[in-house]
Order: structure tokens, then sequence, then C-alpha cells
């Protein structure tokens, strides 16, 4: 069978077989394949805690909790912690929330983003061969039908339930004194030579870090309320910029219920400080007042760090999130 995740099969073949689970579900059934992405995820994030002497379990060990620990951070990159924040939002609303509001779109999304952190899995890790570095993400390989009918949300919450259980014996292997024993030192000190060997040669796969970015963005935006189903929201033509042209275009624009500008998004590389973009996020305000009237507040981020800048008000300051249209309007109005 064609899979995007063939170079898993190995040396992780759990791994792989639940990958295989989302990817198969992502067209016949978006809910399904999302879910099945945060649980491959889930499986991955054991074995890194497992193996990698590097990584220290947090005090309560839920998925959320592992993917933000510093040492993964640290290890990892902001750009793979990202990807996997994606998908654990993506599987939540799977689970939790109204079905219909899981697009396909959205789990595309989740199982591309979850191919580049098992890439990342086996291009560090692997103790046999690896996979090439210009391996990428095909779409086409994704099944246009599923072997089993769609699952529906209770089927999925009784699942999770299933996994949950069996997970938190693992998570007592992990940080009880079992971990101490002598084969998963070994084990430890095997995947360490793996790893120094591998990266001894450069990583130049592409890991597609402006459609993670812009994922990630959307689906905070999302959260906030902002839809963004109009051609306005995105890529916005403005005039009067310091350019030959005069012209630029706003990343996003979070518009009022009467057609003026509430709020712009300027969006910079993930890894790249979001303050380069300050200073053209301000300018694309000027524009926008210029035409409409009423100064937007601003935001600028790399995806990961998100900057708010009431500018008739207050200086930056660094926010967890983008805020609502109701919070933008009032903002506006105390001026």
């Amino acid at each position: 069978m064609s899979t995007n995740f063939g170079f898993l099969q190995n040396e992780w073949p759990q791994i792989y077989e639940s990958a295989l689970k989302a990817e198969s579900s992502v067209i016949p059934d978006p809910g399904t394949a999302c879910f099945h992405t945060r649980r491959t995820l889930e499986l991955v994030m054991q074995w890194l805690y497992r193996s990698d002497s590097r990584l220290h379990p947090p005090y309560q060990q839920s998925l959320s909790a592992l993917v933000h620990e510093p040492t993964f951070i640290q290890v990892a990159g902001h750009g793979i912690q990202t990807k996997a924040r994606i998908i654990i939002e993506h599987g939540n609303r799977a689970v939790h929330a109204d079905r219909r509001v899981v697009t396909q779109e959205n789990a595309v999304a989740a199982v591309r983003e979850l191919f580049h952190i098992t890439f990342w899995l086996s291009r560090t890790y692997a103790r046999g061969p690896k996979p090439a570095d210009t391996l990428q993400f095909l779409p086409v390989l994704l099944p246009t039908t599923s072997p089993v009918p769609p699952a529906t949300k209770a089927k999925l919450q009784e699942l999770e339930t299933a996994l949950s259980a069996k997970d938190a014996q693992l998570s007592e292997l992990i940080s009880g004194q079992a971990a101490m024993d002598a084969e998963l030192q070994q084990l430890r000190a095997e995947i360490a030579e793996a790893r120094k060997r591998n990266e001894a040669a450069p990583d130049t796969h592409d890991y597609n870090e402006k459609e993670t970015r812009d994922a990630f963005i959307d689906l905070m935006l999302s959260e906030a309320g902002w839809e963004l189903k109009q051609p306005q929201d995105r890529e916005y033509e403005v005039s009067g910029m310091p350019s030959d042209s005069g012209i630029g275009y706003v990343d996003y624009v979070l518009w009022g219920k009467d057609g003026k500008p509430l709020g712009l998004v300027e969006a910079k590389r993930a890894r790249k400080s979001p303050h380069i973009g300050q200073q053209q996020a301000k300018l694309y305000a000027d524009c926008l007042e210029s035409k409409f009237g009423q100064r937007p507040v601003i935001f600028y981020t790399n995806g990961y760090e998100h900057w708010m800048w009431n500018d008739m008000e207050h200086p930056p300051r660094e926010v967890s999130g983008f805020y609502t249209h109701d919070e933008l309007e009032l903002l506006i109005q105390r001026r």
C-alpha cells in the first residue's frame, strides 16, 4: 500500500500502524483522522520520553504537558512543538467539539504535520536506514475511501478512554523505578549513539515552516472567533506603502461588523523574531487608517511568539493569543 509513513514501518511498527489509521481516514472521515493523528502523536511522545534521557517527564503527563515541557522544546525545537500543538487542537476538537467543525482541510493539515514530526523522529533516532531529506508529504497518497464506516463522537470518546487507561501504565514505567532497569538503560545508550550519528549530517529536509505557521495562526484566530472565510480576510491589498509600487499586502485583517478594520496580523517566519514585522505592521496600520478612518490594533507573530500593539496608547506586549471581535471593538471604543 502506498503511504506517506512507510519509513516508520521497520523501527516503529506501532507508530506506523497508528499513522496509517490517520492517513486512511482524512478524506472519508476527517474527525476520525484527527483523532488518530493525535493518538499517533501520543505514541511518538511516549517513545521519546522513554528513549531519550535528555527529556524530563513533567509531573502531569498529559499530552499537552509533554509537548510543552522545556526539555522537549529544547530537543525538538519550536517548529516541531508547534506542529504537535496543531495536532492536539484538531484531535481535541474531533473528540470534544461538534464534529462539523473538523473539516477535511483540518485533517490534511494534521496528518501533514504528523508526517513532518515522524520524519524528524526517524531522521534523528533511527538505528537503521533513515529517510532521505528530500522526502515530502504527498496528499495524492491519501485514500479516498475507508474500509470502516465513519466513527461517531461517542465511539471516539470511548476509544480515547480505553487508550488513556493503557497509557497510564506506560506513564508509570517512564517515571517509576522501572525506568532505571538495565534493559531501558541499554536502549537509551543505543538511541543516544544513533542520534549522535544521525545528527552529524545536516538535516536539509523541508519541514514546510510557512504552512505550519499559517495553520497555527489560522487555528488561533479560529479559537478567537475569526472564521477567515472572505477573500479580504487574507493578503488584503493596501496602497500608500513606502515602496516603488506603493502597494502592500496585509497577512490578515480582522474586520468589524461595520466593515472597518479592528485588527491586523503580520506573520514572519518561525525562525525569525516576530519583532522584524513590527515596523511593517505599523505601515499597514497607517494605510488602513488612511482608507477607513479607523486605526486597527496591531498583532505581529512568528507562529509561537505573539505580540499585541495598540500603538495609539501603549507599547507592544506579548500575548498568548489573538483577541475576539468584542475585545478589539472595546479597545478601539476606549480610545
